[in-house]
């Protein structure tokens, strides 16, 4: 029977009536990639036990993340700090730092694995780039494209296929310094960091913008497929021949 990989995938923080929430176009792009998506929301009591369950680990965007946490100044540009999700978060992406299993952060998600390594971020991106490109920068932001250069000897540029696209954005925050085990591959025509690559892990990539808005995209859906396909390779690996996933 063929087996499909399993990918989790964090979730939004608990709303006011109980609930955790996801956009469905992460679900959709999973799925259409070849994957079985598992949703993680941020109540987790164990998050290293996540990587006994699933194949692939997906960092979802969302609110903005505390910037006291990379040494930054809350402002009035900052919303929907949530502490139990910041804390989740960068706790698993630490873990995923040394885990052997593909991983794809996404907006937030690029922004938290950037953080949990060491790197710091822009609090509000207008201050720090102005109003050449609009990365959909408002309180809250919005959805808007514009074009992204992407190195064309990176990872990246290699499952995307291409030098140039265009993307969709949705942030006011973004990556300001990275870590030596990083590698910026893509950016704005601002120099905005859109992307980055991990030079140690076996498969981390990081991108600033959306491909999951852009589902009929065949360039922006190759980032999940590559993904998904990492991840199947990850359970044939450790699954089908009986070893165990290694410890973290």
């Amino acid at each position: 029977m063929k087996k499909f990989p399993i990918i989790g995938i964090t979730t939004y923080n608990r709303c006011p009536a109980g609930e955790y929430r996801l956009n469905g176009s992460y679900i959709d792009a999973v799925q259409a990639a070849g994957g079985i998506p598992i949703l993680l929301p941020p109540n987790q009591l164990n998050p290293a036990s996540i990587f006994d369950a699933v194949d692939g680990l997906i960092f979802s965007g969302g609110g903005d993340i505390n910037p006291e946490l990379y040494g930054g100044l809350i402002d009035r540009t900052v919303y929907a700090i949530d502490a139990e999700r910041d804390s989740f978060e960068l706790g698993l992406a630490k873990l995923a730092l040394k885990a052997n299993i593909p991983v794809l952060g996404i907006c937030r998600g690029m922004q938290i694995l950037n953080v949990a390594s060491g790197g710091s971020l822009v609090t509000h991106v207008p201050d720090a780039y102005g109003d050449e490109v609009s990365h959909g920068a408002g309180i809250p932001p919005r959805a808007i494209e514009h074009t992204i250069e992407i190195e064309p000897n990176s990872r990246l540029g290699k499952i995307m296929g291409t030098t140039s696209t265009t993307v969709v954005s949705w942030h006011h925050q973004a990556v300001r310094k990275v870590t030596s085990n990083w590698k910026i591959v893509a950016d704005a025509p601002d120099t905005l960091v859109e992307a980055m690559e991990h030079q140690n892990h076996p498969w981390m990539i990081a991108v600033q913008w959306h491909p999951e808005m852009s589902p009929k995209c065949a360039v922006n859906s190759q980032i999940f497929r590559a993904f998904v396909q990492a991840a199947a390779a990850k359970l044939v690996s450790y699954r089908e021949i009986g070893l165990k996933t290694p410890s973290l």
